[in-house]
């Protein structure tokens, strides 16, 4: 019997050993090819600076093929990152049902990882052939990069594919081998991320270049202004996307469900994906203040153009998005609440979070300036309304995304416990400092908001770290107490899996296309608010696509890669299920 096990188990690894082969192969066989026919095109095509693409023009092919790269990076960057936290919830847990779901979004990886690697090998292709100078000079400028580049993917494919193929041989004594290979996937993957983040950040604030354009030192070029804000903010916004995905999956399942355990099923998935999605989500504005202020920080006029100029009224869109997603993930909260015993002791509070809510998506998506016509503007006395234009500076709309920020995490926290009652002796002064927590934070934040209208901008600038700080102060605090708090909690019930409407289901569906559709809008304003530069200040684009195009144009783009991004999407879970499928047949 021993012997048939220790066969049994050789079998397993010569099988994930040739599973892993098999995808570092193809994706050796995209990337030589991709060589071959940059090489062969650059034989054939005569020497120029630009070369232009009939019908779709340059600059919209690379725009559409860069960002479904883009979007499937997030994919393969944020799902292992999901599966991972969800792999150890279940080791922690010793709740089966989480590895099964880590394992169930993992086999995904496989034709994501092809999918993103020949989109990226399709825009190299793409760069090399329409913009064949430029991308030249920032190849030779960051030609260490590229090899720490290509090394790491050949990496990550590598322990990807060993995370995949030997879950069932890494079990029990050995489940700490497959968690260290997981570890291994996300620390290889967050540095891929890094470095691609390395070019896309040199070309809005380059650094570490004499007045000629030359290196002087390779540190400053990657080390710029906005490296390290990027890649915190794409971090965060690769889980909360990654949970999204795993969300809306999970909500397509439901309401094809057929029976009461399956819904139960899908219904506690949904509810993992959006909980690590919304838990990233609430700090993701604070990582994209961050960026904004290094963007001031770098160019003035830069900061201008991107939040008073040509792009002011793309923020509008952007407002309008996020004021969303903070609807949606507090409409799922609420909902979900139904099915928890216990919950209806919050439900005084959803008024007044709701208004908090309502009041604050009102303060944010209010312009500064409006489109009137000239008898409008001599009514109001200029282009700023005299009431609802105090409502359309940073001021008023940094106190609205705190406050609505506060008010989710709360959200957030109580159904965290809405089952739940608290054992300790000292839970009442424990809630006592939760509620002193967020309301001190709250009012600092109208504090600093109220205070910045009788400041010089200079010194309101800063009112918003001040903010920011009392937010996450709070958090922490909340946090820090609630863990311990609820350990050992007595349960008012089971919660009832399945037991959800089916309108909560749409509301999880709905945050994945607006996360979807917020990165490719914000994607199209980082790199837009460039204008008519390569690399902003140093190498200008000389083509005749050197131009800021209509907003209405620009969101008809974005909103077809997103539509492409989700057949592409919809294309790997059939797939997938139908892997599965086949594998359960045999």
């Amino acid at each position: 019997m021993p012997q048939a096990k220790t066969a049994g188990a050789d079998a397993a690894l010569v099988d994930a050993l040739k599973g892993t082969w098999k995808g570092i192969l193809k994706i050796s066989v995209l990337l030589v090819a991709t060589y071959l026919a940059a090489q062969g095109l650059a034989s054939v095509l005569n020497p120029a600076d630009y070369r232009a693409l009939p019908v779709l023009g340059n600059r919209t092919a690379v725009w559409i093929v860069a960002e479904l790269h883009l979007m499937f990076a997030a994919f393969v960057l944020g799902v292992p990152i999901f599966a991972f936290i969800t792999e150890i919830v279940g080791v922690v847990t010793k709740e089966r049902r989480y590895d099964d779901l880590a394992r169930e979004f993992t086999k995904l990886l496989a034709m994501a990882y092809t999918l993103t690697a020949a989109l990226g090998c399709l825009l190299l292709v793409l760069l090399l052939v329409l913009y064949p100078k430029f991308t030249g000079y920032l190849s030779k400028l960051f030609k260490p990069t590229w090899a720490l580049y290509v090394a790491l993917i050949f990496t990550e494919v590598l322990f990807a594919y060993l995370y995949w193929f030997t879950w069932d041989i890494l079990q029990g004594a050995r489940k700490r081998w497959h968690l260290l290979l997981g570890a291994l996937v996300n620390i290889v993957g967050t540095a891929l991320l890094f470095v691609a983040d390395i070019w896309v950040t040199f070309m809005m604030s380059p650094a570490g270049l004499d007045e000629m354009g030359n290196l002087t030192s390779l540190w400053a070029a990657i080390n710029n202004h906005t490296w390290m804000p990027i890649n915190v903010h794409r971090l965060l916004a690769n889980v909360a996307f990654g949970g999204a995905i795993v969300a809306a999956y999970a909500a397509v399942r439901f309401l094809a469900a057929t029976s009461a355990e399956e819904r139960a099923r899908f219904d506690w998935m949904g509810y993992v994906g959006s909980f690590i999605a919304i838990a990233a989500f609430i700090p993701l504005p604070f990582a994209g203040y961050w960026l904004g202020r290094e963007i001031y920080q770098f160019s003035e006029q830069m900061g201008v153009s991107m939040m008073g100029g040509g792009f002011s009224w793309l923020w509008i869109l952007q407002a309008m998005l996020i004021g969303s997603l903070f609807f949606g993930a507090n409409f799922y909260l609420w909902l979900g609440m139904g099915r928890i015993p216990g919950a209806e002791r919050y439900v005084r509070f959803q008024g007044p979070m709701m208004l908090v809510l309502t009041l604050g998506f009102i303060v944010w998506a209010t312009p500064r300036s409006i489109i009137a016509t000239g008898a409008e503007m001599t009514a109001m006395g200029g282009s700023h309304h005299p009431f609802l234009g105090l409502f359309g500076v940073m001021a008023a709309k940094n106190t609205a995304v705190n406050l609505m920020i506060l008010t989710t995490f709360l959200a957030f926290m109580l159904y965290r416990r809405a089952n739940r009652v608290p054992v300790v002796p000292w839970a009442a002064t424990a809630k006592a400092v939760q509620a002193a927590a967020i309301a001190v934070a709250g009012a600092v934040v109208l504090y600093y908001g109220v205070y910045s209208y009788y400041v010089p901008s200079n010194v309101r600038i800063g009112f918003s770290v001040y903010q920011v700080l009392a937010v996450l102060a709070a958090m922490t605090v909340f946090v820090a107490i609630d863990i311990p708090m609820l350990r050992g909690a007595r349960e008012i019930g089971a919660i009832r899996w399945g037991d959800i409407p089916a309108r909560a289901q749409y509301g999880l569906f709905f945050l994945a296309i607006a996360f979807t559709w917020l990165m490719g809008l914000m994607g199209y304003i980082r790199s837009g608010i460039r204008q008519y530069w390569h690399v902003y200040g140093r190498v200008m684009d000389e083509s005749a696509h050197a131009y800021t195009m209509t907003h209405g144009h620009a969101t008809l783009i974005v909103s077809f890669i997103v539509l492409v991004f989700f057949a592409l999407v919809a294309m790997v879970f059939w797939m997938a299920a139908r892997h599965g499928s086949a594998r359960a047949g045999a």
